[in-house]
Order: structure tokens, then C-alpha cells, then sequence
């Protein structure tokens, strides 16, 4: 799973994304008009209102801002309901007559029409006028539970996000997914999680209950098979669901799809600590060395870039949910994947607290850096500082604990002055990382010599043990020198680099000969269409990275290995993933031309035989995203199975031996019908008599 290659640059604008939609980090530029951050925290405040008991005001909230929704009875009903048990719970003469008030101005009135089951509820209820409350032996013990707050809770926000299309940014929508595919794979399969400690803390069990379709749409037309079994495989659904989803969705299969990926709970906390730690690592926002007493950072606790597990212990808290969070719908609505993959990095506007041009001096950590990093930084300074200028500052989900950010500024040189043996470590490892994110961004540019340089110049060994992520800078080198038309100095470097580095790891040998390939092309063909310079510095960030102590963040491990598992997952299924495009999971994974893989995740020798050339990779990476999977995966169209006939299979009712009319469950998995249809020319009709005549 660790060996799985990821399109960094497309995480880097899905992470980026999420920060902004959720104003995790300042951002001077206006909002998008189809920003939903508004509709997002009205449907929080909502939901808290309820999770409170406070009633009357998510009542007064939906009528401002969404009256239409109250016209449903049903939910109207419920609302009132839960109103009056909370007027009992307060316990006082006046608010048992206001419930007694509610009773016969609002409960009884909606129960006569809200649903067929509603008046039998509507009596039931009024047993909690005398029994109390702490009566756990009370045929109403389930009335009075504060659960209930907690379910309407979550049905209001489902239908409150679907009347707004309010949906969760792009980011935590594809990590439900993703994850919950991972788990399903690894336990179809019995193989262990690699990540089940931040899986299970990140994706929690519980749902939100559905928003179930008004009475007026239960007559809509019959939905095709095929959007039915793909949304209920999609996110574990019973038959029934899917089709009630679909009928609430008013068959948009993708709105429905949205719709239960947002039921799921995420712990938004845990994920603002993924996020912060990722965007630390890749140089988006600033990782601001603090007092070892306060461990703040611009409203978020810090993260260590040498243990960034240790912001993430078993001892947090879990229970946020995603409505509790604020930000885009589908990306910010309209904005396209090209816009979004424009949002750099580099894009940043903020400097650390303390290096403001009073203090730069003081709080300048460069002194306590080893030994072997100072040719490094001495070479690079003023490059680190000015990419370290442009990065955002992490604000925070709190707004409140900007004032910590403000102090952290003014007491610049009280912060150098109480300097303690744990923050000139804390100081170091910021030190280090920044080194990192230079050679990073040398290698994003192409500047392969000056990386060379300051990698050797970090740890003289490096390239020794590394000798794939060598061979791959000297292909761009190579590559650079082709296409500026001097191919005597590009034979120069084949002949004194390439060729011995070929000749150590025999592996190499194929690579080499697929590179030289660049000699015939055209000086004036793309760089970049056949190599990956993104795939390089991520893969040199994360080797260095971990030569200086560096782990690379856990919401990487959680990419890599929920991407494998999704690639794994649809081999066996035997067909595409009809959401992956809506989610951008085949964007992260059009990783583009990777030169050898990621050589830091495995052995040299691993690494060159998982790996490709240029001109290998791009041809199968082609193929792949023509057809929409990845190149060894067969789908059912190779093999001449029709998706009717092969859903006809899987519905067998092995009980009767005849075909389900409404199944709830899949009798056959999908590949063995495939199988089976495979084995009779595609005929469904004689799979069936074989099996059962």
C-alpha cells in the first residue's frame, strides 16, 4: 500500500480547498458566489439548537431561512414532539402548562396529518405527563432519552443540506468514501489495516438518519437498476435505501450519492489536525516554533514535524461531526478541477510571527542547527525565507484564538529570551523541515544540479543508499539539456552518470534505454509530457525528509493506502467506479510519468522493479485513463458480459431459484456472476437454468 502512486499536487489542492472553505487559514480573497459557508454554519447552529434542546430557536432558524421545510408535517411533527418532552424535562409548573399549551395548539393538530402512524405516536407521547422522566421501567423511557435530540438532530441537517446543497468540501467527502472502501476491502479480504488507528478514530460508526422523500414523490418513475446497485454498493446501503435516496434526490444519482456520503460522521477535529500537519509538511501554511509551555500555533494545537502522531493520541476527544464543520459544496459549487489544480502552494502571503523585520535577527534559529545543515542554509537562506514569506497562516476553527497568533508576534523577544532545551529542539526540527521544502521546491523547478548539491552537502551517503532518486535527477538533467538542443552535454551526462548508475542496478539498465528515446523527439515537445517533476520532489521530500527524522504526515499514509484499496477493490468488482471522476479520486491518482516510484517507501531494488521510464509510465498511464482503470483490470465489457444481464445474475434467489424482485442483499458477488456469464457467452437466461434446472 505504501508503494501506491499519488498525484500530490491534486491532494495539495484538495487540502488547500478544505482550509479555505472551512477559513482554517487566512485568505485575503472573496469568497466564491457559490460558497455555501453561510447555509453551512446556519445548519450547525441548527443542529446545536437541537442537540441542546433548545427547540423554539432551531424552529426560528428553519422559518427565517427555510420555511418551505416546515410545510412537511412530518418533520413538523417531530420538531414538536421533541418540544414538548423538552418543556417537561425542565421540570417546573410553568413549563408543564406551556407543554399542555403546545399540545393542543401545535402536537395534536400536526399529528392528524403528518403520517398514518402519527396520532398512535401523538398518544403515546402524552404518557410522559405522568411518568417521570428517571423512570427507566416507563413505557415512554425511550421519549424522554436525550438520543432523540440527537437523531432529529441529524435527520434536520440531512434535509437542511440537501434545501441548500450545502455539502461538505470536496476533501472530507472523498475521505468517507475512500475510507469506507478500505475497510470493507481489508475485512472482504482478511487483511489487516495498515491505518485502522486513524480509520477508526476519523471515520466514526455512526450515521445521520436519512432524509426520506415526501409522500408526493413516492410515485415517481422507476429508477435504472444499474444507478440503484452502484449507490447502494457505494455507501452500504439496502436496496430500499438506495431507491429512497434516489426518490428524495429526485433521481439524481449524484445528488444522492452526496446526500449519504454527508449522513456519514467525520471527527472534524482529528481531520483539522490531519490537514494542518499536511499543509506544514508541503510548505502551504507556516509551522510557527512556540513557547514549550503553550504548544499553540495560530489557534491550532502544534505539530511536531519530527512525531506528528503526537497531536493525534487515542486520548482526543471524538464525536464532532461534519456539520460542525464549514465549507464548499462540491469544491465551491462550479469551480473546475483546473482551477482547482492552479492553486499553488507557493501562493502565500503571511511570515512566521517572529520574523518581522524588528526581530529577525533575534529570533533567527539558524544558530541552532547541526553542523552538517549549515552549507545547506547558507545556500539557501534567502530562498527559504522567501518561500516561508508566502505561505497562508493557520488560523484555526476558532476564531477566538486569533489573539493567540497576536501574542505570539508581540512577544517576540520574550519568546527568544525563555528558549529551553525543548524549544531549540522544537527549533531544529522547523529548521530542518524548512531545509526539506527548499530542496522540494528545487527539485519542482528542475533544478536538479542545485539539488544535488545541497543534498550531498546535508549527507554525503544519501545518493549511495538512494541511487534511483539519483539516476532520476540526472534524467532530468538529461531531459532539460535535450530540449534546450544540447545533446553533447545530455550524452555527457548519460555517459558519466546514467550508464555507471545503470550498470550498479541492472534494473535501471530498461529505463536508461526508454530515456535516450528522448534524443528523437522534438526540442520543442512539452518537458513535462512525459516526466513527472511533481512525482520527484515529492518523492526526494519524503526520502530527505526522512533521513533528517521527518515522517511524512498520517493524511498521506491514509491517501496511499485507501487508494490501493479502491484500485484493489474495483478489480475484483470487475468495473469502474462510477464516482470516482465526482470525487477526484481519478485525479489523485493520475499521478502522471513517475520516474522509478517513491524510493523512500521501499528498497532501492523494490523501488526499481514497482517503478517505470518516462516513456513506459505515460503509455500505460494513457491507456488507463482512456478506459478508466487501471491497467491490469478487467471489466466486464472485455470479456462480453452485458450490466443488465450481469445484475439479472447477481439477483438470484438461491432460496426459490428464481430471480428477486426486490432484493435487499446481492446473492452473487459481482465477479462470479461476471464469471459465470463469461463461462455461457453472456446469457443470463442459461447461467440461470444451469444453476437451478
Amino acid at each position: 500500500m505504501d508503494s501506491m502512486p499519488v498525484n500530490w499536487e491534486a491532494l495539495d489542492a484538495l487540502v488547500v480547498d478544505f482550509a479555505k472553505a472551512e477559513r482554517l487559514i487566512d485568505d485575503s480573497s472573496p469568497p466564491p458566489s457559490s460558497s455555501t459557508y453561510r447555509w453551512r454554519l446556519l445548519i450547525s447552529q441548527i443542529r446545536r439548537s437541537l442537540e441542546s434542546g433548545d427547540i423554539d430557536s432551531a424552529i426560528d432558524l428553519i422559518r427565517a431561512n427555510a420555511p418551505a421545510l416546515l410545510d412537511d408535517h412530518r418533520l413538523l411533527f417531530r420538531l414538536q414532539k421533541q418540544k414538548f418532552i423538552e418543556l417537561l424535562r425542565k421540570g417546573t409548573d410553568e413549563d408543564r402548562n406551556s407543554a399542555i399549551k403546545c399540545v393542543r395548539t401545535s402536537l395534536a393538530p400536526c399529528a392528524l396529518d403528518a403520517y398514518p402512524e402519527a396520532y398512535e405516536e401523538f398518544k403515546h407521547v402524552l404518557l410522559a405527563l405522568i411518568y417521570d422522566k428517571n423512570d427507566q421501567t416507563s413505557p415512554v423511557v425511550n421519549e424522554w432519552s436525550e438520543k432523540r435530540r440527537f437523531e432529529i438532530a441529524g435527520l434536520l441537517s440531512s434535509v437542511l443540506r440537501a434545501h441548500f446543497q450545502a455539502y461538505d468540501p470536496m476533501l472530507s467527502m472523498t475521505l468517507r468514501y475512500l475510507i469506507s472502501i478500505h475497510k470493507g476491502f481489508c475485512l472482504h479480504q482478511g487483511v489487516p489495516s495498515p491505518i485502522s488507528d486513524l480509520t477508526e478514530r476519523l471515520l466514526l460508526e455512526e450515521r445521520d438518519p436519512p432524509a426520506t422523500p415526501q409522500e408526493s414523490l413516492l410515485e415517481a418513475p422507476p429508477f435504472d437498476e444499474v444507478d440503484i446497485q452502484a449507490l447502494a454498493h457505494a455507501v452500504e446501503l439496502t436496496r430500499q435505501g438506495a431507491v429512497d435516496s434516489l426518490k428524495f434526490a429526485k433521481g439524481d444519482l449524484h445528488q444522492a450519492f452526496q446526500n449519504e456520503l454527508c449522513r456519514m460522521r467525520l471527527d472534524i477535529s482529528l481531520l483539522d489536525e490531519l490537514v494542518h500537519e499536511y499543509c506544514i509538511y508541503r510548505g502551504i501554511v507556516n509551522s510557527v516554533p512556540v513557547n514549550s509551555g503553550s504548544h499553540v500555533t495560530s489557534g491550532m494545537a502544534y505539530v511536531d514535524p519530527l512525531d506528528p502522531v503526537s497531536c493525534l493520541s487515542e486520548n482526543r476527544s471524538i464525536g464532532c461531526d461534519s456539520d460542525l464543520s464549514v465549507g464548499s459544496a462540491n469544491v465551491e459549487g462550479s469551480r473546475s478541477k483546473t482551477e482547482l489544480l492552479s492553486i499553488q502552494p507557493v501562493d502565500m502571503n503571511v511570515r512566521y510571527p517572529c520574523e518581522s523585520t524588528s526581530c529577525n535577527d533575534d529570533c533567527s534559529t539558524s544558530k541552532t542547527r547541526q553542523p552538517e545543515d549549515s552549507k545547506a542554509e547558507q545556500g539557501n537562506r534567502s530562498r527559504g525565507n522567501g518561500e516561508r514569506g508566502k505561505r497562508k497562516r493557520w488560523r484555526g476553527r476558532d476564531e477566538n484564538l486569533e489573539i493567540v497568533s497576536e501574542a505570539l508576534s508581540e512577544s517576540c523577544a520574550n519568546f527568544v529570551l525563555k528558549k529551553s532545551t525543548t524549544t531549540q529542539s522544537v527549533s531544529s526540527k522547523v529548521d530542518k523541515l524548512e531545509i526539506v521544502l527548499v530542496i522540494k521546491e528545487l527539485a519542482s523547478e528542475g533544478m536538479a544540479a542545485e539539488v544535488i548539491e545541497e543534498i550531498n552537502a546535508l549527507d554525503p551517503d544519501f545518493f549511495t543508499q538512494n541511487p534511483a532518486l539519483l539516476f532520476q535527477l540526472k534524467q532530468v538533467e538529461f531531459l532539460k539539456l535535450v530540449r534546450a538542443g544540447d545533446q553533447t552535454r545530455a550524452l555527457e551526462v548519460a555517459t558519466s552518470h546514467l550508464g555507471p548508475l545503470a550498470i550498479k542496478v541492472p534494473n535501471l539498465l530498461k529505463p536508461m534505454k526508454e530515456t535516450l528515446v528522448a534524443l528523437l523527439r522534438s526540442t520543442e515537445e512539452p518537458f513535462g509530457k512525459h516526466f513527472s517533476i511533481d512525482v520527484l520532489a515529492t518523492s526526494l521530500q519524503v526520502a530527505v525528509g526522512r533521513k533528517l527524522g521527518i515522517e511524512e504526515p498520517q493524511l498521506m499514509k491514509i491517501i496511499k493506502a485507501t487508494l490501493h484499496s479502491h484500485s484493489e477493490w474495483f478489480k475484483l468488482q470487475m468495473c469502474k467506479d462510477q464516482f470516482e471522476g465526482l470525487l477526484w479520486i481519478n485525479s489523485l491518482k493520475e499521478f502522471g510519468s513517475p520516474l522509478l516510484g517513491d524510493a523512500a517507501t521501499k528498497s532501492v531494488v523494490d523501488s526499481c522493479n514497482q517503478g517505470s521510464s518516462p516513456v513506459t509510465a505515460s503509455s500505460e498511464n494513457t491507456r488507463m485513463q482512456e478506459d478508466g482503470r487501471s491497467p491490469n483490470q478487467t471489466s466486464s465489457s472485455d470479456i462480453g458480459c452485458d450490466e443488465s444481464a450481469i445484475l439479472k445474475v447477481m439477483r438470484l434467489d438461491s432460496n426459490k431459484g428464481l430471480i428477486a424482485k426486490t432484493p435487499e442483499f446481492l446473492a452473487l458477488p459481482r465477479a462470479d456472476a461476471i464469471h459465470l456469464l463469461a463461462q455461457y457467452n453472456g446469457n443470463a437466461e442459461t447461467v440461470i437454468q444451469q444453476i437451478f434446472f
